[in-house]
């Protein structure tokens, strides 16, 4: 694993697969999201992971006007954007790459496997809905399989590579491990490589600290000093996550696409007040906080200068 002094926060504002019941806190219209990217920022992040919502309703949208209200007010920030190419596990390949392509960020995620995505249990828990497809939404990702095969991937890779995109390779199993040194070998990929480690997921590798260990075993056997470790936990093991990734020299994911709570039975009120957690924790474990600036560097991005939004 390749090491920094500085220790990178990337925070994750609203993903797809929370909905708008299920806290007034998701960021959901581009104001919004700008909004609590900015304050993410000014609490720690210097990474910004984004999806966008449609937003009247609040559901899962590719559509890159929409992510044009917003990217320029992230862009301000100083933060690195990380667009995602996951978007939402039902949509189309051409949908979940359509923002990248347009906007040429920095950054942008790319999951390594095909796998059972199911984030079907908060369904039942709800008697009343504030939009008619959040119920459906979530009930549905039982039977659904999020679609990432070998050809997706090389063209992911291929296309946006192109415009001097690099990756946020999210890992959901040790085996997506393996996938991306076989990439690696055939030269479509080159570092330093930014691996997400993803624990926690219903179809994924369990939020267990014995799993995070061993993923790092394999990455340091596949990858040497070629590679920058980030790890985060979806839900209540979010923050033991950032500790343990923090305290074998990684980085850090925290935001309410992966995790509603700031702690037992209290809600986050918003991504930043996630970040400013996480910061306190870096910090208390003698951690100092990595700027845009010193992300940008310890990733070999290009530049916001060089992005087209």
């Amino acid at each position: 694993m390749r090491t920094s002094p500085n220790t990178v926060i990337s925070c994750a504002l609203t993903g797809s697969v929370h909905t708008p019941t299920m806290s007034d806190a998701l960021p959901i219209t581009p104001a919004e999201i700008a909004g609590q990217g900015r304050d993410a920022v000014a609490a720690g992040a210097s990474i910004l992971h984004v999806h966008a919502r449609d937003p009247e309703t609040g559901a899962p949208t590719p559509d890159p006007a929409v992510y044009a209200q917003f990217l320029p007010a992230l862009k301000a920030t100083g933060a690195v954007v990380n667009i995602t190419t996951g978007g939402s596990t039902r949509m189309p390949v051409d949908d979940r790459l359509a923002a990248a392509r347009k906007f040429r960020p920095e950054l942008a995620s790319l999951n390594l496997g095909s796998m059972n995505f199911v984030f079907s249990g908060p369904a039942g828990k709800y008697a009343e809905w504030k939009f008619p497809w959040e119920k459906e939404h979530l009930a549905g990702s039982a039977d659904v399989i999020f679609a990432n095969t070998f050809t997706q991937i090389e063209r992911t890779l291929t296309e946006l590579a192109q415009a001097g995109t690099r990756f946020e390779f999210e890992c959901y199993d040790v085996g997506h491990l393996y996938t991306l040194a076989h990439f690696l070998d055939r030269g479509l990929v080159d570092g330093p490589l930014l691996i997400q480690g993803v624990f926690g997921v219903l179809g994924g590798i369990g939020a267990d600290h014995e799993n995070l260990s061993h993923f790092v075993t394999i990455a340091d056997k596949l990858f040497g000093d070629a590679y920058v470790l980030s790890a985060f936990a979806a839900g209540r093991r979010q923050m033991d996550f950032v500790t343990h990734s923090a305290l074998v020299g990684g980085h850090v994911r925290v935001g309410l696409e992966d995790n509603l709570y700031l702690s037992r039975g209290r809600m986050a009120q918003d991504n930043a007040e996630q970040v400013a957690k996480v910061a306190r924790i870096l910090t208390e474990l003698g951690r100092e906080i990595a700027s845009p600036a010193q992300s940008r560097e310890l990733l070999n991005l290009k530049g916001a200068d060089a992005v087209d939004f």
